[in-house]
């Protein structure tokens, strides 16, 4: 049995895998633009990243698709640079813009006005069916077995079916997601796709640092852990001395603050802390990862991982 076709908007890949957007520089033009020739679709994240850099790593991925391949720009709604990012992304004409971290009618707006298919991060059936009615192209509906920022308590296989049920665009399950037979599981509930950001991160082709991918591959479930980070949202990472540092509401002292989120604790600097581990200190930054880390044992190649998952979706359906 073949993959289902996924369809939003212009896009029509070959395999229903969204690889997710993942900050600070985990997902950049390397790894989206690897994802969607290998047959999915790829995110670069705009976290973290000026608006330049922003625009020449979609320019850049673009230059890198061999014929047909679909990338777009996650963007978070959180960040003080919102609207320009989302915006330079427009201008890109990127073939959509993926938002967390809250809903803005405007970036709806800007999507119809542009043509821009936009895609909502989702937690509840709720804000899917707000997000259907200002314009949403599809959502993704993510689960608390998610890595990084986690917006519910519920895991993913208890929200989707509910999800599925009160819209009619489609619906794309993540949080936990690591196999060919998560997707079919998926797909049986009502799913029209998939988001995967943690087995992505160990690919050759990730954008972070080998000592970032090594922390995935060296992980045991007693190493993942729960942060509250400075946006006032639990996230899930892997153990290490920073989470020491920040563990009990402990504060850490802020270098230089560049006022990059809407709100914030200023307990530690949340996007120093990922950067930090971006350029490689894997020990005194956060390190974002999904709750199933601790199966994921090797770093192979994009187009392998997606081989693997066929394989396993196949022996599945």
């Amino acid at each position: 049995m073949k993959f289902p076709q996924l369809k939003i908007g212009h896009m029509t890949p070959e395999f229903p895998i969204m690889q997710g957007g993942m900050g600070v520089g985990i997902s950049l033009s390397g790894l989206a633009s690897a994802v969607a020739n290998a047959g999915g679709i790829g995110i670069i994240s705009g976290t973290g990243i000026s608006i330049e850099e922003l625009r020449q790593h979609i320019r850049k991925a673009r230059a890198s698709i061999k014929g047909e391949g679909y990338i777009g720009v996650n963007v978070l709604f959180a960040m003080n640079d919102f609207a320009e990012k989302m915006k330079t992304a427009i201008e890109e004409k990127v073939d959509f813009i993926i938002s967390g971290a809250g809903i803005s009618r405007d970036m709806y707006n800007w999507g119809k006005e542009s043509g821009t298919p936009v895609i909502s991060i989702v937690s509840s059936a709720r804000l899917a069916k707000m997000s259907e009615r200002l314009g949403a192209s599809a959502v993704v509906v993510e689960g608390n077995e998610a890595g990084g920022h986690l917006g519910t308590e519920r895991p993913l296989f208890d929200i989707l079916p509910e999800v599925v049920e009160a819209v009619k665009i489609p619906v794309i399950a993540a949080g936990g997601i690591l196999t060919g037979g998560d997707i079919a599981h998926a797909i049986r509930v009502g799913a029209s796709g998939v988001q995967m950001g943690t087995r992505f991160v160990a690919s050759h082709e990730c954008d972070a640092p080998l000592s970032f991918k090594e922390k995935y591959v060296h992980a045991t479930q007693e190493d993942i852990v729960m942060v509250k980070t400075t946006v006032g949202l639990e996230g899930r990472a892997i153990k290490n001395n920073f989470t020491e540092q920040i563990s009990d509401n402990k504060k850490v002292k802020i270098k230089k603050c560049i006022d990059c989120l809407k709100n914030c604790s200023y307990r530690f600097c949340t996007l120093d802390s990922l950067v930090t581990s971006m350029e490689g200190d894997c020990e005194n930054g956060l390190v974002f990862a999904g709750a199933r880390v601790h199966e994921i044992n090797e770093i192979l190649p994009v187009q392998t991982i997606i081989h693997n998952i066929k394989r396993e979706f196949k022996a599945c359906v």
